[in-house]
């Protein structure tokens, strides 16, 4: 079999490319005869389980003629018949599997309205390339070539039924996967006392750790509030990641005299899981992060937002909490709840 992979920025240690190296190292086990093409705009590192590299990177001035020319380009492949099967990453028509890792970039637009006043909306509702992103997703999701939608959490499932019902019978939800070799409840014994003594952090502090990229919409900002509440006031926060507005969130933190550090991006964040009490995630829009799924293999009580895929896995007062993304009170009771048990809920109860 012929198979294509999209994906116009290919980073290995990219969730939606992590999902792609196990699903075909599945495959190959299992004896499947392919030929992989990963077909890109860029890549960065190794693809490992391709077997050739399709570059697809036209000219452009901006993210929406750059958006455009790679899905022009991908067309073009497709309708060359080189492949038998194009599984897709990138809202694209035409392609056969589409796995919808960031969800509807609609219902993102709607939940991020939420948070921007009028000035914000209205450029939000005039920009061409959310338009042109909206149009290229229902066009691709009515396109007849298409067979099947993998959707990473029941949340985007649902929410895909109901704007097209039409293609209720193609969505099936494929969670994803946990390393549990590396993430797992013995990190806490492996790693807290050593980082924290490292930090200068006392074993009695309770710590709060986040763990993302895009600051604004995965809820630092409101977590930096929460800290601010008499719930979380003898409480650090750790926010792990790269983000444009890290410097402004860090001045605001000191400007408030909060406990807050910032660590950077972390290649490896398992010390950091061990070490922390609570992982929060009051994101306003996430279909299934990564960095939840393996705060609650590392036995974390995990508090994230109703509208987060992670949300459909928690057990409240068993595994973590969930609670709406802008309530900044609510974050600070149920942080500081799950905190105030002690010994944490979820601690030692392995993977949810």
């Amino acid at each position: 079999m012929r198979l294509a992979i999209v994906r116009q920025s290919y980073n290995p240690y990219g969730g939606a490319e992590r999902f792609v190296e196990r699903a075909l190292q599945a495959l190959r086990d299992a004896g499947e005869p392919l030929e992989i093409t990963l077909i890109a705009r860029r890549w960065h590192g190794e693809a490992h389980s391709a077997d050739a590299l399709l570059r697809c990177n036209p000219p452009k001035l901006g993210r929406l003629s750059r958006d455009l020319g790679f899905a022009w380009a991908v067309r073009r492949a497709i309708d060359h018949g080189r492949f038998d099967l194009v599984q897709s990453h990138e809202r694209i028509p035409g392609c056969d599997i589409f796995r919808a890792g960031d969800g509807l970039h609609r219902t993102w637009l709607e939940l991020r309205g939420r948070s921007l006043g009028p000035w914000g909306r209205l450029m939000q509702a005039l920009s061409p390339w959310h338009r042109y992103t909206c149009a290229a997703e229902a066009a691709m999701l009515r396109h007849p070539r298409l067979r099947a939608v993998i959707c990473n959490s029941r949340m985007v499932r649902e929410d895909i039924a109901t704007r097209f019902p039409e293609i209720a019978a193609k969505l099936h939800v494929v969670h994803n996967g946990v390393d549990l070799a590396r993430f797992h409840p013995g990190l806490r014994e492996q790693h807290r006392a050593r980082l924290r003594a490292e930090l200068g952090v006392s074993e009695t502090t309770p710590v709060v750790v986040y763990v993302g990229s895009g600051f604004s919409r995965k809820g630092v900002p409101q977590l930096l509030a929460a800290l601010a509440q008499p719930e979380l006031r003898n409480a650090e926060l750790w926010v792990i990641g790269k983000d444009k507005d890290a410097a402004r969130l860090q001045a605001m933190a000191r400007q408030q005299g909060l406990q807050v550090r910032f660590p950077g991006p972390q290649q490896d964040v398992t010390p950091w899981l061990g070490a922390a009490d609570v992982f929060a995630l009051p994101t306003l829009y996430d279909p299934m992060p990564n960095a939840a799924l393996e705060a609650l293999a590392a036995g974390l009580p995990v508090l994230c937002s109703s509208t987060c895929g992670a949300a459909e896995l928690i057990e409240p007062g068993k595994n973590g909490a969930v609670v709406d993304a802008l309530d900044v009170p609510g974050i600070s009771d149920l942080a500081g709840f799950a905190i105030g048990c002690g010994h944490p809920p979820g601690h030692g109860s392995g993977p949810a």
